[in-house]
């Protein structure tokens, strides 16, 4: 597991997001024949780089709007799922279960059992050897809502709930590294973990970016 504690930039020029580039080859290794769920697609920006590596993708998203554009953008290779995540994913009896799952910015708008919940059903979907890539909100996004190492939950009262508050009208979670090992402590084996610098928005953003494999249920 990496041991990075500073924020690293992993972008190549100032308003983009390249950040798939370096796991594409892992991604397609786990993948196989099957398809990458991917959970928060948006406008699609990450499918349109799985589907150019030769991916099959089983997008959702909540917004309709943004599926729409997603389609646009997308037009083949992938299927998109206007629905809230947190209802049963959209896999056929063949790909049941799948080799790769993609959480970019989207598992850090919900309350901490909810966290929990969600994240013991992508363990659930995920085969032997796949594996979860995900980034989320860290506690030093401070452009974004974050509120530095001080409030993080466990420097503070421990209480997860303190690092979940609404910003911009929109209820969002930040974690520093002791919240996302706890969030993947039940079957999980982290086999990277790092706070990078997302430079595509107006401001800089902090993020974790993890990749996680699922291990064997316990009987």
């Amino acid at each position: 597991m990496s041991m990075t504690t500073t924020a690293t930039n992993t972008n190549t020029s100032t308003g983009t997001d390249p950040w798939l580039v370096r796991w594409l080859p892992l991604l397609a290794e786990r993948a196989g024949s099957d398809p990458v769920l991917e959970l928060g697609c948006a406008e699609g920006r990450d499918t349109a780089t799985l589907v150019d590596a030769g991916l099959g993708v089983v997008a959702i998203e909540l917004s309709s709007k943004a599926v729409e554009r997603a389609r646009t953008l997308v037009p083949n290779s992938a299927q998109f799922h206007c629905q809230d995540f947190r209802d049963p994913f959209p896999l056929t009896p063949a790909h049941a279960t799948v080799g790769v799952v993609l959480a970019s910015l989207s598992l850090h708008y919900f309350e901490w059992d909810a966290t929990l919940e969600l994240v013991r059903r992508i363990h659930g979907v995920l085969r032997p050897g796949g594996v979860l890539l995900c980034r989320l909100n860290s506690v030093n996004d401070l452009h974004y809502g974050g509120r530095g190492p001080s409030s993080s939950a466990s420097s503070a009262t421990g209480r997860d709930e303190d690092c979940f508050y609404l910003f911009d009208g929109f209820p969002k979670r930040f974690f520093d590294r002791a919240a996302v090992e706890r969030l993947f402590a039940d079957g999980w084996h982290i086999r990277h973990l790092e706070e990078v610098t997302i430079d595509r928005y107006a401001h800089p953003k902090v993020a974790w970016e993890a990749v996680l494999e699922p291990l064997p249920q316990r009987p």
